[in-house]
């Protein structure tokens, strides 16, 4: 059963024909209490086969569980400024996990495991099923902030900037058990599906709340750019991972992005149209996502100077 603390909406009303204004009702006034607090809710009923979740993480689990040669073989070229393919976190890292990343299956950047053999096609179905998804969020948040009629579609109509990460996480030492780092998501929408092991926690009213895994349930975190264009009405979700002793934790991650030349900034629906100021000055996303890459590739020595959406804050 899920975490009481973190509400679970059952999407199914929105999959049916027909007049279900009541259930449709009732799971927007859950998301938008949860997306104005924390940025966190999970769902359920919401249209990606159990069966081919199930199937996921039981092929990453094989697929991780290979020696780091055959690994290896993932690893794109040298040179290839796309980060696709299978990477592992340095040593040096806080973060303790090894990851295999992939952009939409017509992109033509992926690298994809030749072992175990139906993992592409897995993948990929995955990837399909989780966009159609991110749509289906996307204009439920848009419904929630009171935006006109399909603003956020064709604000984000461009889907290149998607990505998925199929993640390991190693099993915590006696000294240490960080698996991420405590951050919020750059992006629009986050989905996770997670295996039964836990892990993951959100911040909530400044305490650690662990987010239980339940059968057939993805989880939902909104990313930076909701809060921007919201100017902060509705919240970005602060959450880790917290790594277990004797047990490796499998997961994934599909990041509904923004093309890289959007330009971001409060909407004036939440700024001049009810007298408020602008929380954030505008930033273009690809400058944005640049500053967070850096973050990993040269970390700052000082936690306070790793680069967070407030470097975009206005203060007053």
């Amino acid at each position: 059963m899920a975490d009481s603390n973190i509400p679970t909406v059952d999407l199914k009303p929105f999959f049916r024909e027909g007049e279900h204004e009541d259930g449709k009702k009732k799971a927007r006034e859950v998301i938008s209490q949860a997306c104005s607090q924390y940025g966190f809710f999970q769902i359920q009923n919401h249209g990606v086969p159990p069966e081919l979740l199930i199937r996921a993480l039981e092929l990453a689990k094989t697929f991780f569980e290979y020696s780091d040669d055959e690994k290896r073989k993932s690893i794109p070229g040298s040179g290839v400024q796309i980060p696709a393919g299978y990477n592992k976190q340095p040593e040096h890292s806080l973060d303790k996990n090894e990851y295999l990343v992939m952009f939409p299956p017509e992109s033509g950047f992926n690298v994809y495991p030749q072992n175990p053999p139906e993992f592409k096609e897995v993948l990929e179905d995955v990837f399909s099923h989780l966009t159609k998804l991110g749509s289906l969020i996307e204009s439920i948040i848009n419904e929630c902030l009171g935006l006109p009629l399909n603003f956020l579609k064709e604000f984000n109509h461009d889907r290149s900037w998607d990505l998925m990460s199929a993640k390991r996480y190693f099993p915590a030492t006696e000294t240490e058990n960080n698996g991420i780092s405590k951050h919020e998501d750059g992006n629009c929408v986050t989905f996770v599906l997670q295996d039964q092991v836990g892990g993951l926690q959100v911040k909530k009213n400044s305490e650690w709340i662990p987010v239980t895994p339940a059968q057939d349930t993805l989880v939902v975190n909104l990313g930076d750019v909701i809060q921007v264009l919201s100017n902060n009405k509705f919240k970005s979700a602060t959450h880790r991972v917290v790594r277990q002793q004797g047990k490796s934790r499998y997961s994934y991650a599909f990041f509904y992005n923004l093309h890289g030349d959007k330009w971001v900034e409060p909407l004036s629906k939440f700024t001049e149209e009810i007298g408020e100021a602008p929380k954030y000055r505008g930033f273009l996303y690809k400058e944005y996502q640049a500053l967070r890459i850096r973050n990993k590739t040269h970390p700052p020595d000082k936690p306070e100077d790793v680069i967070h959406i407030t470097h975009y804050a206005i203060t007053s």
